[in-house]
């Protein structure tokens, strides 16, 4: 039978469940065990898909197609475990799922539809959906923060999954905040207590204890905490903040001990642990030999998470070039408002990301325009290639009305149009062409140097494409297509010839990069940015 881990936040949200069940689940599998991991998210909605990046960040898509939450990107960052459509579910999800049974008349028999047992049962069968598969651990994280009321029917479906299989084969993390008061000068736990209070009179009582802070937590407070909660002391776990990188976390929790707890409270049979290949990775954060400033030119920069993966796959490649790149986060509407120039000198060089509507996009152009004109590196996703599309067409083939129909569906020269498929389309959620699909590499293309293969698999989410009618202008003029959908009738990747590296997909690469596998594409795209310092550097010393 599987074991299950299941991990709840207390006292504040924006914790780091997320980041701990990921790193959890990294150092469970560096111990031999086979991990699933899953989000239980309380909202309405059925998935985040039709939510603006203000109010959710961003959206992570999986390889099946499904809109999930940005968790999910670091359980994928982190461990090597396959996630589906059911490694993520919202209250709209479950409530979709009974609604729909009690419609069809046959799954209730005729009983009043209830929360209990009806969809606390829906809950449980989506957890032991994953032990289905051959695993040893599945890690279930409960989004949002103990009290809310959306979030009790989750907890009560924890609560009863434990009953149902024994207590044994279960364990319950509860991560907290310790915050430090700097008026009185010391750290409060009464927080920890109320939260696990709050638990308690669920009927959840927490076996391990994961405590934030921004300071060491005492001795003599970890025995406080242990002793109100009622948990054991060895389990009252700190996680301080991390000075460098996320990628620390796991090291932390290591050297706390929380591996071997979870392994001898679950008697699992488990290898020694082995971290040489992630220490070796952090210390290329902590200790790069070079660094590089590459400007993301976003239409969602207030919100850090809306670009969540882009920025983590930054990293990344860094960590491939032994650099510590520095982002330059820029607004696409103030680039319109104040010029490129003076927000992108001295860039070595410049992503713009994905993202829908109109504003921003003549802001996104111009920043284009300026790394094409002035030779600097330039990575377009998904938006960003459409932007580098319609660029191009004004500026090099003369088509000033040049536009995606998105923006302007009576454009002249619709060089960005709607997907065939699209073209019927009403509804709104998981609609897009989304998921992974193939993608074949023109050779000698610095997108078939990068992969080292002739043929990709990539995740898209997006309505429109390029228009066929325009490409063999584009190629004609240096802008060369050089990764097309096997039958040839989808450019998904855009090539400028004449430049040291510009490279625009219509996918996003992003979401598969990992700290020590960093994507290719994003590797070489910082090398190049490299590059142009190191020349840059030597130009002045002449």
């Amino acid at each position: 039978m599987a074991k299950h881990l299941f991990v709840t936040g207390g006292v504040v949200s924006s914790l780091g469940k997320g980041l701990t069940c990921a790193s959890i689940g990294m150092l469970l599998e560096q111990r031999g065990l086979r991990v699933r991991l899953q989000k239980f998210d309380p909202y309405i909605n059925v998935d985040p898909g039709t939510m603006s990046p203000y109010q959710h960040g961003e959206v992570y898509v999986l390889d099946d197609g499904a809109e999930t939450d940005l968790d999910l990107g670091h359980y994928e960052r982190f461990t090597q475990a396959v996630l589906t459509r059911d490694c993520n579910y919202t209250t709209g999800k479950i409530y979709l799922s009974v609604i729909q049974k009690e419609r069809e008349g046959r799954y209730y028999e005729g009983k009043t539809v209830q929360v209990i047992p009806h969809v606390t049962d829906e809950i449980k069968a989506a957890i032991h959906r994953l032990a289905e598969d051959d695993v040893d651990v599945v890690i279930t994280e409960i989004g949002g923060t103990v009290g809310d009321i959306e979030g009790q029917p989750f907890l009560e479906a924890i609560r009863q999954f434990a009953m149902d299989v024994g207590r044994e084969n279960c364990l319950f993390i509860h991560l907290t905040l310790v915050p430090y008061l700097k008026a009185a000068g010391e750290l409060k736990t009464k927080p920890t207590q109320h939260s696990v209070g709050m638990l308690r009179q669920i009927g959840i009582q927490p076996d391990v204890l994961i405590c934030r802070s921004e300071h060491p937590i005492s001795p003599e407070d970890k025995d406080k905490i242990a002793l109100f909660c009622n948990v054991d002391r060895k389990a009252v776990i700190e996680e301080r903040d991390r000075q460098y990188s996320i990628y620390e976390v796991p090291l932390s929790l290591a050297n706390n001990g929380l591996d071997e707890i979870l392994v001898k409270q679950l008697k699992l049979k488990a290898a020694p642990l082995d971290l040489a290949g992630w220490s070796e990775m952090v210390d290329r954060i902590i200790h790069p030999k070079h660094e590089a400033r590459i400007a993301v030119v976003g239409k969602y920069m207030k919100h850090r998470d809306a670009y969540k993966s882009v920025y983590e796959a930054l990293d990344h490649a860094g960590i491939a070039n032994r650099a510590r790149v520095l982002l330059v986060r820029v607004e696409a509407e103030e680039v319109d408002n104040r010029g490129a120039e003076a927000l992108l000198d001295g860039v070595d060089g410049v992503l713009v990301p994905g993202g829908f509507g109109m504003r921003g996009i003549e802001g996104k152009i111009e920043a284009i325009r300026y790394a094409r004109t002035h030779k600097i590196p330039y990575f377009g996703i998904c938006l960003g290639m459409q932007c580098a599309v319609i660029e191009f067409a004004r500026s090099v083939l003369g088509l000033e009305d040049a536009n995606s129909t998105e923006f302007d569906p009576t454009a002249e020269h619709p060089v960005i149009c709607l997907m065939e498929e699209q073209q019927m389309v009403r509804e709104r959620g998981g609609t897009m062409r989304l998921g992974s699909w193939p993608c074949a590499l023109a050779g000698g293309s610095r997108a078939e140097h990068a992969y080292g293969a002739p043929l990709i698999h990539e995740r898209h989410r997006h309505r429109y494409e390029l228009n066929n009618a325009y490409r063999n202008t584009f190629a004609q003029h240096g802008l060369h297509p050089s990764g097309l959908s096997p039958d040839g009738s989808i450019v998904e990747i855009m090539e400028l010839q004449d430049h040291p590296w510009f490279v625009a997909v219509q996918f996003h690469p992003e979401f598969k990069s990992k700290p020590m596998k960093a994507h290719p594409l994003f590797r070489d795209f910082v090398a190049a940015a490299l590059a142009r310092r190191e020349s840059t550097r030597l130009g002045h010393e002449r």
